[in-house]
């Protein structure tokens, strides 16, 4: 049975000599190669969603690969798709080098210039541990068909839109419909879910952001369990704290949690960082919420040309939810998604505070009454992107446009 061999990295020329001598390799089967790891990653992602054994043998990265670094994509690649063999192309083959690539998660690593001798030594070794791990596994397609939980970031198009609310009932929904969910906050200075939920904790997300191994009893020591059932993951009490988590241990979190959780809701506030920009690139949904009005559409426009300018997210691949929406606001759901561009969400949220203010005040947000329109509206929103099964009778508002763009095939 021939060897399939996906290689990935972001110089063509490179790339096209891997490609050529890997074609020259016995019994190999290279597949078009992916210039980036978003591709990769969704890539991977659909073949997963159909059967493990749709998966190549063995991946190939290029170290000249991006926007995520080579050893991080790697890691998330070992941890996503544990069946599936990694081999980093790399010009620096130091013993430092080779042990950040193992413990990232590589099966070998092949130095610049290729040499056809090495290079095909590395891949049959590699292709042979994928192929015994499969034979092990037996009914793997069982145990690794999934390719990990749902995540999905809920972002402000500037502060106060009602970014926390939604992101808090969305991760009920999802909870109440019977999927473990995580609700991670990564607001990371001005982060309210703790307040929202009337809890007093000790550990957060920095807890988590300098350890490159996040073992599930790290894990389980680092969250909040909520009387609602959900894993919180919240924001560090000393705003200043939050520069320690970095876009790395972002990703490294998340992924952490993906791998098992079947839902993740990312609370990213109004303010991008570093971390935040992980979250939204990596999401499978990425929402932005506004109000509608002329600031904060200006605010969700800014917000999603900053994103494509920087490569996080792509307009099309954003979702813009309207909140506090009202049938005779000037600004209406189809103008907000003429003006920037994105998906729009069908479901709008309707501007009715007064339904809220008694459990924001006293932040129990999880107890807002179920005949309140603007949860209904919130859980009719999970029930659109797929978190939970959306309720008869649920709140619909007047947005019209398509469902949101979802990264990977469910």
């Amino acid at each position: 049975m021939p060897t399939r061999i996906l290689p990935a990295g972001a110089d063509p020329d490179a790339v096209r000599s891997l490609v050529t001598l890997l074609s020259q390799l016995p019994d190999a089967e290279p597949q078009p190669p992916v210039a980036d790891s978003t591709q990769l990653v969704d890539g991977l992602a659909r073949l997963a969603a159909e059967s493990v054994d749709e998966l190549p043998e063995v991946v190939v990265v290029h170290e000249r690969i991006g926007p995520v670094p080579a050893l991080e994509l790697i890691r998330e690649v070992a941890l996503r798709f544990p069946a599936v063999g990694v081999i980093l192309v790399t010009t620096d083959a130091s013993p430092g080098l080779f042990a950040a690539a193992m413990d990232s998660g590589a099966r070998g690593l092949v130095a610049l210039p290729l040499s056809y001798e090495e290079l095909a030594s590395r891949v049959q070794a590699v292709a042979q541990w994928s192929t015994g791990v499969r034979r092990h596994l037996g009914h793997g397609a069982d145990v690794f068909g999934g390719v990990g939980g749902t995540v999905v970031t809920v972002s402000g198009a500037k502060g106060g839109v009602g970014a926390t609310l939604t992101a808090v009932q969305l991760a009920l929904a999802a909870q109440a419909s019977g999927r473990p969910t995580a609700l991670v906050d990564l607001d990371l200075q001005a982060g309210d879910i703790a307040s929202y939920l009337d809890i007093q904790f000790r550990r957060s997300v920095v807890d988590l952001a300098a350890i490159t191994d996040i073992s599930p009893r790290v894990l389980a020591d680092a969250v909040f369990r909520h009387d609602s059932g959900l894993v919180l993951l919240l924001a560090p009490a000393e705003g200043e704290r939050g520069e320690e988590v970095t876009d790395r241990a972002a990703r490294q979190i998340i992924s952490a949690l993906r791998s098992r959780y079947e839902v993740v809701v990312v609370d990213c506030g109004a303010q991008l960082s570093g971390a935040g920009a992980a979250a939204v690139e990596m999401a499978d949904t990425a929402l932005l919420l506004t109000t509608p009005d002329v600031i904060a559409v200006r605010g969700a426009k800014r917000t999603v040309r900053m994103w494509d300018r920087l490569q996080i997210r792509k307009a099309e691949e954003t979702t813009v939810v309207v909140n506090r929406h009202t049938r005779s606001a000037e600004i209406q759901p189809a103008l907000v998604q003429r003006i920037t561009g994105t998906a729009l969400a069908r479901t709008t949220v309707p501007a009715h505070f007064k339904e809220l203010q008694a459990v924001v005040d006293a932040g129990r947000v999880h107890e807002l009454d179920s005949r309140s329109t603007v949860k209904q509206a919130l859980w009719a929103l999970a029930g659109e992107l797929g978190l939970a099964k959306a309720a008869e009778g649920t709140h619909r508002g007047g947005g019209r446009g398509p469902v949101g763009f979802r990264r990977r095939k469910e």
